[in-house]
């Protein structure tokens, strides 16, 4: 004797047709698997390393370097080695010579873990001041003004910081290896924060008549 099955009331039925529909009408089937989508992604940390220590048998000053961490210029101290004088016998040309070039090595592993990046091309030099130049003023081996936005503008805000290039705070004065008249360069805030989109030039510097 067959058993006489429940009464399912009529209006259960069009809700069931409706979530069907809706469920196959967008194309994904249900499932109660978890999907594993990977790790959210993390942002950099710009957290600058430990004051670093001075290495032995190396002569060097501390220096704060401006590296670009998450799309900003952030200043980071290192010990930075000083190059031969014979190959700048300038003095401000000389910390400036050895500012570009930690500014062009790779970051370290730690700095990098932290998310810092460096946007200034190997092979850039500073030079002594030309003869009418003003006092301070340095030679780069490219106009500034050629560089990359992201480059100078890490440029102007190392070397501003630095006491043995920059008197104070204030403009910088960087000139190319032509005989065009250096210009002043000054690091703000807004080229802090957005060193792709800055510096413009600067104003040309020239010699006060005595």
């Amino acid at each position: 004797m067959r058993r006489a099955l429940p009464v399912v009331p009529a209006v259960v039925v069009p809700i069931v047709a409706i979530t069907l529909l809706a469920t196959s009408g967008c194309g994904i089937r249900a499932t109660t698997v978890p999907v594993d989508v990977g790790a959210a992604p993390s942002r950099v940390s710009c957290d600058t390393p430990e004051k670093p220590g001075t290495q032995n048998g190396v002569q060097g000053f501390r220096a704060t370097l401006e590296l670009v961490c998450g799309s900003e210029l952030v200043g980071v101290e290192r010990v930075v080695p000083v190059p031969e004088k014979k190959l700048v016998r300038d003095p401000v040309a000389l910390v400036a010579q050895a500012l570009l070039e930690a500014l062009e090595r790779t970051p370290t592993t730690e700095e990098r873990d932290a998310g810092f990046t460096t946007g200034v091309p190997a092979g850039l030099t500073a030079g002594a001041p030309r003869a009418g130049d003003p006092a301070g003023t340095v030679r780069l081996s490219r106009k500034p003004e050629d560089l990359p936005p992201v480059a100078l503008s890490q440029i102007v805000c190392t070397l501003a910081g630095s006491e043995a290039v920059s008197a104070g705070p204030g403009p910088v004065v960087l000139g190319g290896p032509d005989e065009d008249p250096p210009r002043a360069w000054e690091c703000t805030d807004a080229v802090r924060a957005r060193p792709e989109s800055v510096p413009t030039l600067g104003e040309i510097v020239r010699p006060t008549s005595s």
